[in-house]
């Protein structure tokens, strides 16, 4: 028998997928073109365990030592879990992040990348790789100015010989995030990329109406935290 929070977090996500869905009719896509990241920061333990409970294998994470505490035993139990970071990674972080997440969505700088290119050259193994671009050139957020990305995204292909999936963006609180989903579309367009993470429980139909291919779904999915 089903908990109450069970029941919650099941009834949840399954009105986020049927919103996720219609967007993406409405937008001519196929639903299964999006993908849904259940971002699980600061969440209690019962609604992980009852979103893992309903399928759910996609994660996101905002901090390497958080995600250890919570992912690391989970690893051997859900071989087809995948998790995200979404959050900023600092240089002395990125060999224990190598080790956890499938996907650094949060590349933004030179140095990030040098110490991926040679952690992943010592350990053999890369993860799916995002640059974060700072659409709305905000000073307190991480990401890359747009002006930048394109020299910055032919950097981390060439200089550090990193291969990219993606791009990620954060629209900023309070500005319509359509123009900014747009304008990580085109660079996305003229960098060769196809994978867009954009959308968060406030935008996610808007981001996929500009192309999302991931959305990052918090408190739509879990209630707010408390």
């Amino acid at each position: 028998m089903k908990t109450t929070v069970q029941t919650q977090v099941a009834e949840a996500r399954e009105h986020v997928l049927a919103r996720i869905a219609a967007a993406a009719k409405r937008a001519g896509r196929d639903p299964s073109s999006v993908q849904l990241i259940a971002v699980s920061k600061m969440q209690p333990e019962d609604r992980i365990d009852a979103m893992l409970a309903t399928g759910q294998r996609r994660f996101g994470e905002n901090r390497v030592q958080e995600a250890d505490g919570r992912w690391a035993a989970r690893r051997g139990l859900y071989s087809t879990l995948e998790l995200h970071l979404i959050g900023p990674l600092q240089t002395n972080k990125v060999r224990q992040a190598l080790g956890l997440f499938d996907v650094i969505e949060t590349l933004d700088r030179d140095r990030l990348a040098a110490a991926l290119a040679e952690a992943c050259a010592r350990e053999g193994r890369q993860p799916r790789l995002y640059v974060q671009v700072n659409t709305g050139e905000e000073a307190q957020k991480s990401g890359i100015l747009p002006q930048a990305a394109d020299d910055f995204i032919a950097r981390v292909r060439g200089a550090y010989g990193l291969v990219l999936e993606g791009l990620m963006c954060i629209p900023p609180v309070g500005e319509p995030a359509g123009p900014h989903f747009a304008l990580l579309a085109g660079i996305a367009a003229r960098n060769g990329l196809t994978r867009l993470s954009m959308g968060m429980s406030g935008d996610y139909e808007t981001a996929i109406l500009f192309g999302a291919t991931s959305v990052r779904i918090g408190s739509a999915l879990f209630g707010e935290r408390g």
